[in-house]
This record gives C-alpha cells, structure tokens and sequence, in this order.
C-alpha cells in the first residue's frame, strides 16, 4: 500500500516532533555574499541545499513555491528538482504550484508534478470544481491541499462570500471531506494563520484532514490562536509553514546556522501549545 502524504507528514512529525514546514523560497537580494560567485541557478540549489542540511531533522515538510523558480528560467526549475533531490528520504516535499485548470490540462500538471518531478504533494486551486482537480486526485497517496481560506487580507473578497448557508471556505472544505473518501489522494486544506476563527470553522468542518497553516512568522499570525484553532485530536494535522522567518534568518555566513535556531525557536514555541498525548 502506498504511504499517503498525511501519513508521511504524521511520521516526519512524529520523528522530529515538530510541525514546522520550511518554505524554500529563494530571493537572491537575501541571499549570503559567499554564494555571489555561483549562477543564479547554482546559487539557488547551494543555498536551498544549506538550509536542508541545517533543518532536515526540525521539520515535517518542506514547501519550495513554484513562481521563485520559474522567475529564473531553465535555471531556476533545475534548481528545483536539485532541491526536490536535495531533500532526505522521509521528509516529504510539498510544491507550492496553486494549479486549477480544465482536466486535460490538469491532466498534464499531474504528470509533470507527480510523474516527471516526483513530488510527494502539491498545493490545488478548486475555482474550477471537481472535474478541474479529478487528475490530481486520482493520484493514490499523493498530497493534493487544496486552497480554502489564504492568509492575505483581499482574500476575503470571494472566500468570504456566503453560498446558501456557509461562506465560500466552508463550502470548499466541506467538499475536500467528500472528496477525501471518494478519491485516492490524501487531500488537505490551506487555511491561514491571520485567521483563526475561520480556521476553527474549518477545522470543525474538516476533523481529519491535514491544514496547510502559512501566515505565521513575516505575516504575524499569532501562532497560539491558531493552533488552538486548528490542531487535531492528535495533536497534530497542521503543517506550520515558515518561509522568510526561517530562511532568511541571517544573510551572513551563518545564515544555515541561523536557520537551523529560528526553526528550533518557531518548532518548540509551537510545542508549548500542543496537548501531550
């Protein structure tokens, strides 16, 4: 049987007991002085792969964003799958791609995603409904975490909208809990840390499902309230993203060194509100 994302992300959990998920987000302008002799694209794949080193045993997931890649050519998407290869055995890696289109096309993203890149998990735009992620969801064990309520503040301006008796976000996260039975893939939600009220809605919504929690760190999301509101029974089910809070901790010589305590200080302030199980 194929191990499913959540159960990846639970073990990595587990193991480093830690719920923090790094964000591998290169900007270059951030980027430490004695990496400036490399090509972009080296330069990117050196300093993801420092940040690896540092944090591997302090993290569930990491979750490099597709559009820093792109944003540098032929280059930057090599620097990907080096950070994708980058990565030890058993800590997955999540592609933060937000992808939602017609299923041929969704067809074609999987594949490229899951097949070509081998991806353990990607991040799913549910605008265009069912048959738009059908292709991604029919990848048994693989992580789809669709978008539901983001932590940006015009966020609100459509997931916010009532539909019949619920907002928009309740409405896409009661469909990923059907969606999690019918189909193969283990699916999850994004739900920003700048709202836990609304994350408390999904989460009462979605008991089991993994959330996907960006917002904390250079968005100040209150990182108390949010896991009052969105841990599970467990325990658990939330992947605490940190991209720039962890990453660009230093831009010295000690930025790995840096990054490796700014994810020990987000990891154990994260511990303080868990339940002991």
């Amino acid at each position: 049987m194929v191990e499913s994302f959540a159960d990846q992300v639970r073990s990595a959990a587990d193991r480093a007991n830690s719920l923090v998920c790094v964000g591998l987000d290169p900007d270059l302008s951030k980027f430490p002085d004695s990496l400036s002799h490399l090509p972009p694209g080296e330069r990117i794949a050196a300093f993801n792969k420092s940040i690896i080193e540092a944090t591997a045993d302090l993290v569930c997931c990491y979750k490099p964003n597709l559009a820093f890649y792109a944003a540098h050519g032929i280059a930057g998407l090599e620097a990907l799958l080096a950070t994708r290869d980058a990565v030890p055995a058993g800590v997955p890696v999540l592609l933060d791609c937000k992808v939602g289109d017609i299923g041929s096309t969704a067809a074609a993203y999987a594949r490229a995603f899951f097949d070509e890149w081998d991806f353990d998990g990607i991040t799913v735009n549910p605008y265009l409904g069912e048959d738009s992620l059908a292709p991604f969801l029919g990848y048994e064990g693989k992580g789809v975490i669709i978008v539901c309520k983001t932590s940006n503040p015009g966020g609100g301006d459509f997931q916010d909208l009532t539909v019949g008796d619920a907002t928009l976000f309740e409405t896409v996260a009661g469909r990923a809990v059907e969606w999690s039975a019918k189909y193969p893939a283990s699916i999850g939600l994004v739900v920003g840390a700048t709202w836990p009220e609304q994350l408390a809605r999904v989460r009462a919504i979605a008991p089991d499902l993994p959330i996907l929690l960006p917002g904390v760190g250079a968005q100040s999301g209150d990182v108390a309230a949010a896991l009052r509101a969105g841990l599970d029974v467990r325990g658990g089910g939330l992947l605490v993203s940190s991209s720039r809070g962890i990453i660009y901790a230093s831009n010295g010589p000690d930025f790995a060194e840096a990054a490796r305590t700014a994810a020990i200080t987000l990891r154990d302030s994260i511990n303080e509100y868990r339940p002991i199980l």
